[in-house]
């Protein structure tokens, strides 16, 4: 035999694993495209369905509110359901409910009706096939020493849906009305279905076909008293729970901030695209950068630079300049927060578990998203404007960037060695 043939075996090896690499990626980042678009571009139809349904803006808030507090109840419980027997099935139902649920809005007249589209359906359809359970999903998938820009790629996958559907939107909406604008985004969330058969599977099945060790996942209430014990763990949820804040309050009311200013009515669709636009630079640099340097800082440094966005943007005269640079700056910072906190999970952890233990981390956020959601409508209706909210955006801010540093990166089973 040649000794070149070896050599010529091993580059269609490495070229199928280059290709596996991608496929995944391309299901997971699609994935969350689709339902992450879907939802972050539901601000911008908060107007039409206040004037169609005379409910009020408090009314309207609590709907949004309760989706974003829904979409992370689902995740612990999604992420339990793809642990044990797979992320196919999870990702299917879960994108079959964003479609259902956006679908339905328009003929929601009471606020108990949005509570249900809005909030069970499409939020818990986004939370079934959400984050945690694409992030798990594509760890397992993956080598170790490529989660971090895998993650990256993921996270930017959201931010290039929120770039993508909100201008398509509102373009729809100007040519057809917000009701075929609401069933034009439905029929684009099915095209995530066939993403359900890349990523199925669970860390013990892809082991068992690998013919490596299987990874045993612990039992529930065992990996959560672990995950409990750890206050590293606690202070990872208490900074998570600001980024929802943040995001929920900006993804909801942005629009109604531009408004309040008197700013054209397509500047709130370019500003929410131009957040996603932003947000995939950051996401991605966010990637390279989880492999180079303390997860920790990175998190206390991209709260930091939020909050001075907002302080800035307080400040400023509201003029459309002005708003698509700070809708820039905010894109940077908007989700890069998800790379770094998912890998400080799965180094705390492992993978078996980190679907469920990330689903608790995205709960803290959805937590802090309702309140963002929610009181944003409450503030508004109160004094008739958002400076108190934007108040609370910057003290939040400061407080999550303080409380990321004490947390210690090494590996839950390491330190109680050395311990030991």
């Amino acid at each position: 035999m040649s000794p070149k043939a070896p050599e010529a075996a091993a580059v269609p090896a490495a070229s199928r694993r280059r290709m596996a690499f991608w496929l995944v990626l391309l299901a997971a980042a699609g994935t969350f495209a689709v339902t992450m678009g879907a939802r972050q571009s539901m601000g911008l139809f908060i107007g039409a369905l206040n004037t169609s349904t005379g409910l009020g803006l408090a009314a309207i808030s609590l709907a949004f509110g309760f989706g974003q507090l829904w979409w992370g109840l689902t995740q612990p419980f999604a992420g339990m359901v793809a642990d044990r027997w797979g992320s196919g099935r999870v990702i299917v139902v879960g994108v079959l409910m964003v479609a259902l649920g956006t679908a339905l809005v328009p003929f929601a007249s009471t606020t108990w009706g949005l509570v249900l589209v809005i909030g069970v359906l499409a939020a818990g359809g986004a939370g079934l096939a959400g984050v945690s359970v694409l992030m798990a999903a594509t760890s397992r998938l993956v080598a170790p020493e490529r989660r971090g820009i895998a993650s990256g790629i993921v996270n930017a996958g959201g931010s290039f849906g929120q770039f993508v559907f909100a201008p398509i939107a509102t373009g729809v909406m100007a040519i057809g009305g917000w009701v075929a604008s609401l069933q034009t985004l439905a029929l684009v969330t099915l095209l995530a279905l066939p993403a359900a058969w890349v990523l199925r599977g669970t860390a013990r099945s892809d082991a068992k076909l690998a013919g490596a060790a299987a990874p045993r996942a612990e039992p529930v209430r065992q990996a959560l008293g672990r995950a409990f014990a750890n206050p590293s763990y606690g202070l990872l949820c208490a900074g998570f729970f600001v980024c929802g804040f943040h995001v929920a309050f900006i993804a909801t009311h942005l629009p109604g901030v531009i408004a309040a200013c008197g700013l054209p009515a397509n500047v709130a669709g370019w500003a929410l695209g131009i957040i996603g636009l932003f947000n995939i630079v950051g996401s991605l640099a966010m990637g390279w950068a989880v492999g180079r340097w303390r997860m920790k800082s990175l998190l206390a440094l991209v709260y930091a630079a939020r909050g001075v966005a907002v302080l800035a943007f307080v400040l400023a005269p509201k003029t459309t300049p002005v708003v698509i640079v700070f809708s820039a700056f905010i894109g940077l910072t908007y989700l890069s927060t998800v790379p770094p906190t998912a890998g400080l999970v799965a180094k705390f952890f492992g993978t078996a578990n980190m679907a469920m233990l990330f689903g608790i981390v995205m709960l803290s956020h959805q937590v802090g998203g309702f309140l963002g959601a929610w009181l944003g409508g409450k503030a508004y209706e109160a004094s008739g404007n958002y400076d108190w909210m934007w108040y609370a955006d910057i003290l939040l801010a400061a407080a999550a960037a303080l409380v990321n540093l004490p947390i210690r990166e090494a590996p839950v089973a390491r330190r109680a060695a050395v311990a030991a």
